[in-house]
């Protein structure tokens, strides 16, 4: 091969890769509706879903969900804003006397607070019922301090689905990372999750947050031009 044929490939070379890193370029995402960001591979799709709670409550939600060649990548957030009072709603009817129905004070009516103390439990467990699917590995996690449930899955077709569960500020958050078997695991997605306040500034709080009904916010860190530990705001805010 020629010097000339060799510059002329590796000339070409350079104008395609360009081309390809654009195509699989993976962006900062920031959800002001659902308060959450995350690095996605382009602008997820979004698209309306629904949600039936442990206790019964149709809720509805979003799903955001974007692919990288054979890597798909998607976060649920369900929005349990409306469960204190459909479960309240709901334990009208039950039987006097009925409490397994009907709730108490550390239940909630309709037991409505044990719904959301366990909605990342009950998300981890239907994902773990899908079937075909065979659970690796759980263990519990935090992001930014939210606590949450992580879980490694393999599929019934070999590939593999890393996928993480938190509730934040009412909502439930299902981030799914699917890949096929023998590739990498999918962390650029899976720990850049983030949360954003009511402005759409980016947060992280000072000691675990669970949120649980009965227990308050833990305040924030503070952030400064030295430290804001790598959290993404949402476009415009910074």
């Amino acid at each position: 091969m020629t010097r000339v044929a060799v510059w002329t490939i590796a000339a070409l070379a350079v104008l395609v890769a360009p081309a390809a890193a654009r195509a699989q370029e993976w962006k900062e995402f920031a959800s002001r509706a659902d308060r959450f960001t995350c690095n996605f591979p382009g602008t997820p799709t979004v698209s309306a879903t629904t949600w039936t709670s442990e206790y019964g409550a149709e809720l509805h939600g979003r799903v955001y969900s974007a692919a990288s060649g054979p890597g798909r990548y998607s976060i649920t957030a369900i929005d349990y804003g409306p469960v204190e009072r459909i479960l309240t709603e709901k334990s009208q009817a039950c039987p006097a006397g009925a409490e397994t129905c009907r709730g108490g004070s550390d239940t909630g009516a309709g037991y409505w607070k044990n719904d959301v103390r366990g909605a990342v439990v009950y998300a981890a467990w239907k994902l773990m019922r899908r079937p075909g699917v065979q659970t690796t590995h759980l263990h519990w996690n935090f992001m930014d301090m939210v606590a949450g449930q992580q879980l490694q899955l393999v599929d019934p077709d070999g590939s593999r689905t890393f996928a993480s569960v938190y509730f934040h500020d009412h909502r439930l958050i299902i981030m799914e990372g699917t890949v096929p078997a023998g590739y990498p695991e999918p962390g650029l997605f899976q720990q850049s999750l983030g949360w954003l306040d009511e402005t759409g500034r980016g947060i992280r709080y000072a000691w675990v947050y669970y949120g649980d009904p009965d227990l308050p916010t833990p305040p924030l860190s503070p952030r400064s031009f030295i430290s804001d530990y790598g959290r993404i705001d949402a476009t415009g805010v910074r």
